[in-house]
């Protein structure tokens, strides 16, 4: 399989690239994206076969019909560090919560989140591809609080590969930022900078795209990448957890092969469901894609009412951090594949040069063929991880911004997905404000009353961050980045 760019070729680079060249340099033409030629069509044979497949199994499987240029033996090594996730021969537990409502628990992996069921597989593939060919690569991450912890993870140590990771200063959790700040491996670099999520993805995006910065890497014999989800090495082993749900809930006797289901995905850069988005084009049956926001509900409107509008829109920092986004990336792979790339490069200049884009009302009429979407404030949130605590379930905020668009876009007959992309250690202050009223407190505070209030263990790789050394303090303004990261290196 080869891969095209979004917005087109400029010329000066090849117009169709392969799945290696793809994740090492995954900035295309015009500052566009890579995706794939065309997709494998599963059928239904493909979930049949796959009813008792291990999950390693089911993904050794669908990335050979994907016929990637990457050695078996690697790919086997990339999917055997699942098996160190809480179940090895289940990674990703499907939890029922009430009739037809169902939890994917996507973040029993080392950093607690679900960054990890794409990260860690990638980061060893990635590194893999760097060592054959001998070359240096320079990682860029630029994170909300989940892809940093997970891309450090996954590359720490690593031969040929160095990692600069950008997070808002204030825009994360204490359990994120510990987790990003305490890493010491000699290949890292964290790097702190006084502004939000979108500031640091718009840093990467720029230097991914600067010639001087390329040049000055090839001056030290390095290579540039990127840990986002701008990158479709990541976005691979996203399609794969969605078509396990799937026969999770055939297996559970909950569906036949051939019903459909809602796949309900809390949203920031789209990476997620864009997974479940190939998915469903491959074959997996779907009703509908039920986008969740927070009060940043920008993608709520896109669904809604066709127009992507971010003049004079500020950034809201909210108890679901991670998905603090206005610019979501991998928008642009859904435009692209709906639209094209002529179409697709002129929205996403609009976008860049005006802050704003309007689909035709046709154009809109076919994205809303496919996905639905509400968006849930702090309030409903906190409401909504009580009564679910009262219910049983102990969930983290993100996840319970899928509860107000399950109510308003689902059709109880059909059975939903929602998707749990982080564990509750993660946020541990917003669910004790939420489930005893607490507030003000730190997170080791509020992940001991909340321990002891719903009886759970607070996992060793949390609770240990708290007496780690700090070994990344760096904090910058946006604007010197570029000279921050060509001094670690």
């Amino acid at each position: 399989m080869n891969f095209k760019e979004t917005r087109g070729c400029d010329g000066n680079r090849a117009s169709s690239v392969t799945f290696s060249q793809a994740i090492l340099s995954p900035i295309a033409s015009y500052g566009g994206l890579y995706v794939p030629e065309s997709l494998p069509n599963l059928g239904l044979e493909f979930l049949q076969k796959h009813l008792n497949s291990s999950y390693k199994t089911l993904a050794s499987n669908l990335l050979a019909k994907f016929e990637i240029d990457i050695e078996q033996s690697v790919i086997d090594e990339a999917l055997s560090l699942y098996d160190k996730f809480d179940n090895a021969t289940n990674p990703v537990p499907v939890v029922k919560l009430r009739e037809n409502l169902y939890v994917s628990e996507l973040y029993h992996g080392p950093t607690r989140a679900f960054k990890d069921m794409a990260l860690q597989p990638f980061g060893s593939i990635l590194s893999s591809v760097a060592q054959k060919r001998g070359e240096n690569y320079l990682i860029l991450a630029a994170t909300s609080g989940d892809t940093g912890p997970a891309a450090l993870e996954t590359f720490k140590n690593k031969k040929n590969i160095k990692v600069a990771c950008m997070y808002p200063a204030n825009g994360t959790s204490d359990v994120q930022r510990l987790q990003m700040v305490t890493e010491d491996a000699s290949n890292l670099k964290v790097i702190g900078i006084n502004g939000n999520f979108d500031d640091a993805q718009s840093a990467l995006k720029n230097l991914l795209g600067s010639k001087s910065f390329d040049e000055a890497l090839k001056a030290k014999d390095i290579s540039l990448s990127a840990a986002n989800s701008v990158n479709f090495g990541r976005i691979i082993f996203q399609i794969i957890y969605h078509i396990h749900n799937y026969l999770e809930l055939v297996r559970q006797d909950v569906i036949e092969v051939g019903d459909k289901v809602y796949l309900n995905v809390p949203s920031g850069n789209f990476g997620n469901v864009l997974g479940a988005y190939y998915a469903r084009l491959m074959g997996l049956p779907v009703e509908k894609l039920i986008i969740s926001s927070n009060q940043n509900n920008i993608l709520t409107r896109l669904i809604k009412t066709g127009i992507y509008d971010m003049r004079d829109q500020e950034l809201i920092l909210t108890t679901s951090p991670a998905m603090d986004i206005l610019k979501s990336s991998n928008v642009e792979r859904v435009l692209y594949d709906l639209f094209g790339s002529s179409r697709t490069r002129e929205l996403m200049s609009d976008l860049d040069e005006k802050k704003i884009y309007t689909l035709t009302q046709d154009e809109l009429s076919k994205l809303q063929e496919i996905f639905v979407a509400d968006f849930c404030s702090d309030e409903e949130g906190r409401a909504y991880i009580k009564k679910s605590f009262d219910e049983g379930y102990l969930m983290d905020p993100h996840t319970a911004t899928c509860f107000k668009a399950h109510e308003s876009c689902a059709t109880k007959n059909i059975p939903s997905i929602i998707y749990s992309t982080a564990e509750w250690t993660k946020f541990s202050p917003v669910i004790a404000n939420a489930i005893t009223g607490e507030s003000g407190t730190k997170d080791i505070v509020a992940l001991k009353s909340i321990s002891k209030t719903a009886n759970v263990k607070i996992p060793a790789m949390i609770n240990e961050l708290f007496t780690k050394k700090i070994v990344h303090d760096t904090i910058i303004e946006k604007e010197d980045i570029e000279k921050e990261i060509l001094k670690f290196l």
